[in-house]
């Protein structure tokens, strides 16, 4: 087959990705009437060049929350803010990795005698740099390239160790009935934390919501509050506060 051919592939394989969400090496040779040694070498060729991510005999798309940016939208930012006014003095809070959830770092500077532990690289290094620094706790465990961040049963095991006050945990999306959901297939740890702590908080902008993905990660059982912005629909907004959720939409500058 011909180069060209073979980029039009390729091409046409990270637009069903991104509009399924996910798609196996079987469905995608059957779908290009090729072998699925071909489709695994292209998924291989399109992970390399970080258009996708290689999952259990197939692919999902490149999270937007490893997407590389070089400072936080002002959607995140608001969310960030907001999340962390429910953050009192003296609390002991775990922060998931993501950078929405990285968001709320850089408004705990006037917070005093907080403990937090992560799994996030990017989230411990933020901390460090607060001038009124936090005392901080890294989960350890598997290191996951991918999402910069540690995951497994260690990372479980020395969680489980400890009880929190609130967890701070993002989402890929938000399904309106089952709860948060993710393109990470290790779920254990966002999980654990949720199970650790007496208050669960998910922070993810309202363009997630709706966002349905395979992978459940927190049902609304474990949700108390949804902190998003402010282009939140009220109608979704009602349908959310059924499942028994707080919903925060935090008003977002029209300055960046």
């Amino acid at each position: 087959m011909s180069k060209r051919n073979t980029q039009q592939r390729r091409h046409q394989i990270l637009a069903l990705l991104n509009e399924a969400g996910e798609a196996s090496v079987e469905q995608l040779a059957r779908q290009f009437e090729t072998s699925e040694v071909t489709i695994r070498k292209d998924l291989t060729a399109m992970e390399t060049h970080g258009l996708l991510l290689r999952r259990h005999g197939g692919a999902i798309p490149v999270p937007r929350e490893l997407v590389v940016e070089e400072a936080p939208s002002e959607v995140k930012r608001a969310i960030g803010r907001a999340a962390a006014a429910l953050i009192p003095d003296h609390h002991r809070i775990v922060i998931d990795y993501g950078r929405t959830t990285a968001a709320v770092i850089p408004e705990l500077e006037r917070k005093r005698g907080l403990v937090v532990m992560t799994n996030s690289l990017h989230v411990a290094n933020a901390l460090r740099e607060l001038e009124n620094e936090p005392t901080l706790l890294m989960t350890g465990g598997t290191w996951d390239p991918h999402f910069e961040a540690f995951q497994g049963r260690v990372a479980e095991q020395v969680l489980r160790g400890y009880d929190f006050d609130q967890a701070f945990i993002g989402a890929d999306g938000i399904d309106l009935q089952r709860g948060t959901c993710t393109f990470n297939e290790q779920l254990g740890l966002s999980r654990v934390m949720a199970e650790v702590a007496r208050q669960v908080v998910v922070l993810a902008e309202s363009s997630k919501v709706g966002r349905r993905i395979p992978n459940l990660e927190l049902p609304w059982e474990q949700v108390n509050t949804l902190v998003t912005d402010s282009d939140l629909e009220d109608g979704t907004r009602a349908r959310l506060e059924r499942q028994g959720v707080r919903v925060i939409c935090a008003e977002v500058s029209a300055y960046v």
